[in-house]
């Protein structure tokens, strides 16, 4: 008995070491919605001025999957200007939908998280919260991987014999794990990466911005030189930009579609949680203009890149135009000589510090977050970052880019359940409560709170929720191959807007049928958080 007691003393003495540190008084039911990575932001934590959104995005704009988009849109049939056109429209909607959700944030200095307890309800936020951070994880090792693949090419631009041996023939490396879909050269390129990854998710978000400050510097300076070199090489721009798409009609038009929807595809999980990043404004202002004009002009300008590189490709190294611009660098090495590996290696070392920015950005930061509101009494941004790393780890990321249609196909599958998310976000905040929060009624768990809805649950964001994933699940069992009508297909070709729109239009109805409370700015003045309201928010749990 007494060994017994021995034991459950140890285990109680280790959980109680794991939790994170909190403000005493604090009965169970607030531990779980209040630590200090969730509470709102003080001023002496808001120091992102608009010049580091504009460089948080520069940096982000200059990544591998952006290259993809606008490589498998041209693929799918459409010319160069047109996919050029599509990033251009795409990019800029995704940027609105971003400033709508990041204003939330900017104004009140509150998380994704705690904003969504608004919409969901106090304990309901937690499965939208848990949908992103597992979209985050899986999302992390993808862009992980194609961080590999930089690593890769940087090793082999020093030591040529870096390369698969049943690929490429002799004097390359055995591939010691057969049947796993990748080999052994790809895959420890893949850890390296994940572990010189991990000591830049430990300083605090407000402190990383240094980071995309650099990035914004050094990845479009060697993009540029990738650019310039593929041209030079090529003796001009490349047959591809003097060649018409080959779609035409109707089959255009929606093929048109779906690259503006990839695009906004490709920041649906940055539109829902630029709270999490705005919450560090030091106005609201600082987080309008900068992310409405930098995201188009940003992305529009690095997709261009792509589609001259991979044009001028088709000259250079002959056949079909080569999408994948680390597949251009290493067709570069291939060729061979001392000149070629320097440029690889210096462009490989650029695209690599790219994937690590825009992974702690989209993803990792992202993922700790959330998991910092599903367990705030044991889990910080620290600490969910590296769990979001070791999923990205095992989750064989691989899979997802074995193929054009596997990457597109995920990024749809990926874009419709946080489509309802920022429906029903935005709807709330904007439409149905006019920019009224009661931010302690966030973090209380009163059953009296305006808040609290029906057992910590709010019914109707549940249901515009649904709504608008049930308007896209028959066209994505299209997507993955089932015959479904044309007119299903049609729907899920605009995937985002047609979540979007179902769940806010679904929830605005709801909310006028069945008010809900915490809506007039009549009721109370708008909390604008200091140290003392701090205070004061902190004695209110109390």
């Amino acid at each position: 008995m007494a060994s017994t007691t021995s034991r459950k003393s140890k285990l109680a003495r280790f959980v109680e070491r794991c939790e994170i540190k909190s403000e005493p008084g604090l009965n169970n039911a607030q531990l779980m919605l209040y630590n200090y990575d969730l509470a709102p932001v003080e001023p002496a934590r808001r120091v992102w001025g608009w010049w580091n959104f504009v460089g948080f995005w520069v940096a982000d704009s200059f990544n591998i999957n952006t290259w993809m988009i606008s490589g498998a849109n041209i693929a799918d049939g459409l010319s160069w200007w047109q996919s050029w056109l599509c990033v251009w429209i795409g990019y800029t909607l995704a940027a609105c939908f971003v400033c709508l959700t990041g204003r939330i944030g900017a104004t009140y200095h509150i998380s994704f998280p705690v904003v969504n307890r608004s919409s969901f309800g106090i304990w309901g936020a937690l499965w939208p919260v848990f949908n992103r951070a597992a979209m985050a994880c899986i999302w992390y090792g993808v862009q992980g991987w194609i961080g590999g693949t930089c690593v890769y090419l940087m090793i082999r631009s020093i030591w040529n014999s870096w390369r698969d041996e049943a690929s490429t023939g002799p004097g390359g490396i055995p591939n010691g794990i057969p049947s796993s879909g990748t080999n052994t050269v790809h895959f420890v390129s893949f850890l390296f990466f994940w572990l010189g990854s991990l000591p830049f998710l430990y300083p605090a978000v407000h402190k990383i911005r240094h980071l995309f400050t650099v990035k914004s510097y050094v990845v479009p300076t060697a993009g540029i030189a990738f650019f310039i070199w593929a041209v030079v090489r090529a003796k001009g721009i490349g047959p591809i930009v003097h060649q018409s798409g080959t779609a035409t009609g109707s089959t255009l038009a929606w093929l048109m579609v779906r690259g503006i929807m990839s695009a906004i595809a490709n920041f649906a999980a940055l539109i829902v949680n630029d709270p999490d990043f705005a919450r560090f404004a030091r106005k609201p202002s600082d987080a309008f203009l900068p992310q409405l004009i930098t995201i188009p002009v940003g992305f529009a300008i690095t997709s261009f890149i792509g589609i001259i590189v991979s044009s001028s490709s088709t000259v250079i190294f002959g056949g079909d135009a080569i999408w994948n611009p680390l597949d251009v660098l290493e067709s570069f090495l291939n060729e061979g000589g001392s000149a070629q590996r320097f440029g690889v290696f210096v462009i490989s070392a650029a695209f690599t510090l790219a994937q690590l920015g825009t992974n702690i950005a989209a993803n990792s930061i992202s993922a700790g977050t959330d998991m910092a509101a599903l367990l705030p009494r044991w889990i910080s941004i620290r600490r969910g970052s590296y769990i979001c790393a070791g999923v990205g780890l095992v989750m064989c990321p691989w899979n997802l880019l074995k193929s054009t249609n596997s990457f597109t196909t995920y990024l749809s599958a990926y874009s419709v359940f946080l489509s309802s998310i920022a429906g029903v976000m935005i709807c709330d905040y904007y439409v149905v409560r006019k920019g009224y929060l009661q931010i302690k009624d966030l973090y209380s768990g009163r059953k009296t709170g305006p808040y609290y809805y029906t057992l910590g649950f709010h019914w109707r964001g549940y249901a515009a929720y649904i709504a608008g994933i049930l308007i896209n699940v028959v066209g994505f069992a299209g997507a993955v191959g089932r015959d479904v009508p044309i007119g299903a297909k049609r729907v899920y070709d605009l995937n985002f807007f047609a979540g979007f729109l179902v769940a806010a239009i679904v929830y605005w109805g709801l909310c006028k049928v069945s008010p809900i409370p915490a809506t007039s700015d009549v009721c109370n003045e708008q909390w604008t958080i200091s140290v003392e309201d701090e205070t004061s928010l902190i004695s209110t749990l109390r």
